[in-house]
């Protein structure tokens, strides 16, 4: 399988699936120009990543690609127990996360999308915070005595887990939500997530409480630099 990813996108969590489900893979790192490229644009004519070829087979959008390697893998549990609740349960986060959560970034990232004008980019930026904040508090309160967003790990998980960096990034943060840090303290505790981190950003990231800690060192380790977002 080969996965096309952007560095920081919502590709991560399918990065982070790979490593948990252990099949072989290989990665693609998409820049803003190769995402445009003619060659690209044939298999994914939206010019955006995911994007995951196994074999002849192209699949695109993240939520699709995140149940397809689930399905693939069944006894990794990342859909449930098997049972039709168990499975709902994930799909009802993966919709939720997909549609609702992430759609609410967009302002944030992207306010000329919104309104041409760019004197209204950041009391547009300011508003999707607020909704983006919003939405991570009533994760933060369902996770009160949970580990997972379901009974067990599943691949909402690490979509959520890439939303708490981008929140984090963007100035949304994670003040006052225990329940979330707790959640992104066992993601940075896991391997898989460690390796996926690694490999897309020639980093090793650690949670830090209030923030994110990064240890970049070059390809020599000839140097580090700390970094507190």
């Amino acid at each position: 399988m080969k996965l096309y990813y952007f560095e920081g996108a919502c590709s991560l969590a399918d990065h982070i699936v790979l490593e948990w489900i252990g099949a072989p893979y290989e990665t693609v790192r998409m820049t803003h120009q190769s995402i445009r490229s003619p060659q690209y644009l044939a298999l994914n004519p939206n010019g955006t990543v995911p994007l995951l070829i196994d074999g002849d087979y192209v699949l695109t959008q993240n939520a699709a690609i995140l149940t397809y390697l689930a399905e693939l893998h069944p006894e990794m549990r990342l859909l449930g127990d098997g049972s039709a609740r168990a499975r709902g349960r994930v799909m009802q986060w993966l919709g939720f996360l997909n549609s609702d959560v992430h759609s609410a970034f967009k302002p944030i990232f992207a306010p000329g999308r919104f309104l041409s004008d760019p004197t209204y980019a950041s009391p547009i930026q300011d508003t999707a915070r607020a909704h983006v904040a919003g939405y991570l508090d009533q994760i933060d309160r369902w996770l009160q005595g949970r580990d997972w967003l379901t009974d067990e790990r599943s691949i909402a998980d690490p979509y959520l887990f890439v939303m708490l960096r981008w929140g984090i990034r963007l100035r949304v943060g994670l003040d006052g939500l225990a329940n979330l840090s707790s959640f992104a303290s066992r993601m940075f505790a896991d391997d898989g997530v460690r390796k996926a981190i690694s490999a897309e950003e020639d980093a090793l990231e650690e949670w830090s409480g209030g923030g994110l800690q990064y240890d970049y060192t070059d390809l020599q380790g000839r140097s580090a630099i700390r970094l507190f977002i």
